[in-house]
């Protein structure tokens, strides 16, 4: 059993972890950007959480090396999870051939909001009426950013936020449903199991969707190389790890409004690496959604701490 007791210190660190996790995530919008180049998006993503699911096993097999019993709703529950992972690997992946990674980056910006809207919706971590005014306000920061006039790439930016906030939303659906089977399952069981229903489900998409394997390997660069190491690595195995301790030991809810450090990271490194101009309805975006995140985290701070 992995009891959700907390002491001050476990407290601290699980803040401190999701610190981690969402600031490598604001470099991953960059590197999924990046892979673009030479790899389809289902390539990325499989070959992502391919090496992601290799390293997870390794250090799986290290540190516990035994797998609790799983009942048939642990097995339930670990598929569905896998299905948000999946979906938040492929559909934003997907979604930035539409739009610029500072504009995934702003919309990303929602995933606080989101998580902590449908944390109270599911498990009411936090009562509904904490949550519903600063989602509100996101919701608009969201709709402002993607559907009046930014530079994007592609022909269908409209589709292509939509698919980004798709992807959030899996996350969020993910973090939420995670919290209720860690109570049996460590945060690393948990993640490598999804990871590989993910992984599995993903694969016979390949066939619709190919770049590298139609083009040949000598297509790829190395920066594609790179890219894709950052996310398999960090993105992947280093950052859903940090997260998955996270909300075990501060919760979805208060985990989520860290949350804002990813579209940050992402929209500075979007402008120095991929040279993307943020203007000011962007900036007006993030006003929004930012907001709303301080509002929801105004609320829910009046709660008890756990």
């Amino acid at each position: 059993m992995y009891p959700l007791a907390m002491t001050s210190g476990s407290f601290g660190f699980g803040y401190g972890a999701v610190i981690v996790a969402a600031i490598l995530w604001g470099g991953s919008i960059v590197a999924q950007k990046l892979a673009l180049s030479g790899f389809s998006p289902v390539e990325a993503s499989v070959l992502r959480d391919i090496g992601g699911l290799v390293i997870l096993l390794t250090i799986w097999w290290w540190q516990e090396c035994m797998l609790a019993k799983l009942t048939s709703r642990d097995l339930r529950i670990l598929g569905l999870l896998g299905l948000g992972v999946l979906g938040n690997h492929l559909l934003i992946l997907i979604g930035l051939k539409y739009v610029s990674g500072s504009v995934a980056g702003v919309i990303i910006g929602s995933l606080p909001v989101v998580t902590a809207l449908l944390s109270a919706l599911l498990i009411h971590d936090v009562p509904l009426r904490s949550v519903w005014a600063g989602s509100l306000l996101s919701f608009s920061g969201v709709a402002l950013v993607s559907i009046a006039g930014f530079t994007a790439a592609g022909a269908q930016p409209l589709l292509g936020g939509f698919l980004v906030f798709l992807g959030v939303a899996s996350w969020a659906f993910y973090s939420v449903g995670s919290r209720t089977i860690m109570e049996r399952l460590s945060p690393l069981t948990v993640n490598w199991t999804t990871t590989l229903v993910a992984t599995v489900l993903q694969i016979p998409l390949l066939w619709t969707d190919q770049k590298m394997l139609q083009a040949g390997m000598s297509s790829v660069t190395w920066t594609d190389w790179l890219a894709l190491g950052y996310l398999l690595l960090f993105a992947t195995a280093v950052a859903q790890q940090a997260w998955l301790f996270g909300v075990k030991e501060i919760g979805p809810s208060r985990a989520s409004v860290l949350g804002n450090l990813t579209p940050v990271a992402a929209i500075a490194l979007s402008a120095m690496i991929l040279k993307e101009s943020v203007g000011a309805v962007e900036c007006a975006g993030i006003a929004l959604i930012l907001t709303g995140v301080w509002v929801v985290h105004v609320q829910t701070s009046k709660l008890s701490h756990p």
